[in-house]
């Protein structure tokens, strides 16, 4: 529904959305300033290292093999193997060693004596400390690099039919708990005659019972979520155990017990409010239950905060209380809008009253959002190269257009309240012959039928009233385009909802853009030797001929350059300069000179240079063949 508030005076939308388009342009300029100053953060644990490296290739064996890690993690006897060129364990299986100093997180396992020669295979897998699970896998080599039976997992974990069905009850979660939270909210503030009608109750229980069976089904798919992907799994009591010692586990069971109190606020609500009819003792009632409804709700909002992506990273102990009040606001505005789209659609006693009340509140859920999303954001994110260049800032900008989108269907709803009429007036406007028809009905019925002919007959009576009123209701334009602009904000919500899930299982960008960078820094990818051939030509007097070029070992890290020129008869040639430069245009990296000694006659030799990353880089030469005649010519090369 719309996000503008209910106004008075001759230009009832104006105002609300001059209000609302100022609180989007200071989100944006705020939001722009966060991403300028970010500093450095991290949110969902991603490996930053290795020793020995990825694609590394050591002279000896090591004695263990340690990974790091950019937050700290729960790991497992098996979370760290290192398997041999024939697939059998080189690890000692003694389980992980934590060596963490200080910020760095560091793990260990101890290889055994005397590994001969070929590549080994070390396959890892973790719980970040914001309860999602993350695995992965590399390789390195003794003396040479050989051939290996070991596959490299397809899937990280959390994936498979396990992970799926995981990810089916995150969102049902979700869903359930707005519809819960939303439609209570919708019935207390918006319309308390709601309380009485089945079609909200029938809505407000199935967001609970969906919110239940989700949070069942997560508990016990937990285990296998995070560990071995198998169905059977699930009824281990072993693993169901160690989940319960884990913060999601805890966080679930705590979620479970929550409801139970929610079950008792749903009975109060539609039950003992519900009947009340003393004006004093509805109110007293009200106030009780948005007390309480209150802290259940914020307790249920809790039990993600503490266990996902606020629970962790910088500045926790204001990101959980902004991620509550973020969760709450999305389950008041979607959550109310679900409400709404029932009550117009099912119910003919709803009226503009109510209707304004929760514009109200959207307006309120909505500024609520912007102030805590932009925080949010600017926690996750860090920087303009991350929300465009990641997966959760692309899903970011996905969500901030969805709600773009919906504030802009809002509007037409909004113009729609503006002309809305109760229905009582409505049908008075109308005439009370349906009234009139009744009353002659009734009056219509003989004196000697029978009970159960008298109650058929009220039956009857009774749908042909609701279809009167129904068809009275439909045929108010007003209320029609309501009901249209509302759904087409439902469909909307459900997107937005769907996104904003996606993005609670995505690890965030700035943790992403870190990795990238400390993985680039710490851990030289494997690659070959590069061989380049670039013939020339000055345009001077012998001023053709081609430049060689051979970098090895050709990946990230350090590496040798040798250059050979050879004139057009194909002997050694020497020129009075030789520059060369390299540059990553994808990662706008360079160029970065390289200034080669000169060996032997149209030999040239660099050691040291230093390839940050990965890529396909432009390696650009420079030749002087005399005072005045030079060119300068390029290739691409893909090294590491």
């Amino acid at each position: 529904m719309s996000a503008t508030a209910p106004c008075a005076g001759p230009s009832p939308i104006r105002r609300p959305l001059a209000a609302a388009a100022l609180l989007a342009t200071l989100a944006c300029l705020v939001f722009g300033l966060l991403l300028a100053g970010a500093g450095p953060a991290s949110a969902h644990a991603a490996l930053t290292g290795s020793d020995p490296a990825d694609g590394a290739v050591v002279d000896t064996a090591p004695q263990q093999v340690t990974l790091s890690f950019s937050e700290a993690i729960a790991v497992g006897d098996d979370s760290i193997r290192v398997l041999d060129p024939s697939g059998k364990r080189a690890d000692t299986e003694a389980g992980p060693e934590e060596l963490s100093e200080g910020s760095t997180v560091r793990y260990g396992v101890s290889l055994h004596s005397g590994l001969p020669d070929g590549t080994y295979t070390v396959a890892w897998q973790a719980i970040s400390a914001d309860s999602h699970p993350i695995s992965g896998a590399f390789t390195f080599s003794i003396g040479a690099p050989s051939e290996t039976t070991v596959a490299l997992p397809s899937e990280g974990a959390g994936g498979g039919p396990v992970g799926f069905l995981y990810d089916i009850a995150r969102y049902t979660a979700y869903g359930g708990f707005a519809v819960l939270v939303g439609g209570s909210a919708f019935v207390l503030v918006c319309w308390r005659g709601g309380a009485a009608s089945l079609p909200m109750q029938r809505l407000v229980v199935r967001g609970w019972l969906a919110l239940t069976g989700a949070t069942l089904v997560m508990l016990l798919l937990r285990h296998p979520y995070t560990g071995s992907g198998k169905f059977a799994d699930a009824f281990d009591l072993a693993g169901l155990q160690s989940v319960l010692d884990t913060k999601p586990g805890a966080a679930l069971v705590s979620r479970l017990l929550l409801l139970g109190a929610a079950a008792l606020f749903t009975a109060v609500l539609f039950g003992t409010y519900a009947r009340r009819e003393d004006e004093r003792e509805r109110k007293d009632l009200a106030f009780g239950l948005a007390v309480g409804g209150g802290v259940v709700a914020t307790g249920i909002a809790a039990t993600w905060s503490m266990s996902e992506h606020a629970s962790t990273g910088i500045q926790t102990n204001i990101a959980m209380p902004v991620d509550i009040l973020h969760l709450l606001a999305v389950a008041a505005w979607l959550g109310g809008l679900a409400s709404l789209l029932v009550a117009l659609y099912r119910t003919p006693e709803i009226g503009s009253a109510a209707v304004r009340r929760f514009s109200a509140v959207a307006f309120g859920s909505v500024a609520v959002l912007a102030a805590t999303g932009v925080y949010q954001s600017w926690r996750q994110v860090g920087s303009w190269t991350a929300l465009t260049g990641t997966r959760y800032g692309q899903l970011l900008i996905l969500k901030v257009a969805l709600i773009a989108l919906l504030l802009g269907v809002a509007w037409f709803s909004r113009r729609w309240t503006g002309r809305l009429t109760d229905p009582a007036a409505a049908e008075e406007a109308r005439g009370d012959a349906a009234g009139s028809d009744a009353a002659g009905e009734a009056d219509d019925v003989p004196d000697d039928v029978t009970p159960e002919r008298a109650a058929q007959l009220a039956r009857q009576r009774a749908a042909l009233t609701a279809t009167k009123k129904k068809r009275i209701r439909d045929a108010d334009p007003e209320r029609s385009g309501l009901r249209r602009s509302v759904l087409a904000e439902a469909a909307v919500a459900v997107v937005l909802l769907v996104v904003t899930t996606m993005l609670t299982s995505t690890e965030p960008g700035r943790t992403q853009e870190e990795a990238a960078g400390s993985s680039a820094a710490s851990a030289p990818a494997a690659g070959g030797p590069v061989n380049l051939s670039l013939p020339f030509d000055t345009g001077g007097r012998n001023g053709k001929g081609t430049v060689r070029i051979g970098i090895e070992p050709g990946r990230t890290g350090s590496n040798d350059l040798h250059v050979w020129i050879d004139g057009s008869d194909g002997e050694p040639m020497d020129v009075p300069e030789l520059k060369l430069a390299l540059t990553l245009e994808s990662k706008d990296i360079g160029p970065l000179p390289v200034v080669p000694d000169r060996l032997a006659e149209g030999h040239w030799s660099a050691s040291g240079v230093q390839i940050p990353m990965a890529g396909d880089w432009t390696i650009d030469v420079t030749v002087r063949t005399s005072d005045i005649d030079q060119v300068t010519i390029d290739k691409n090369a893909k090294i590491g």
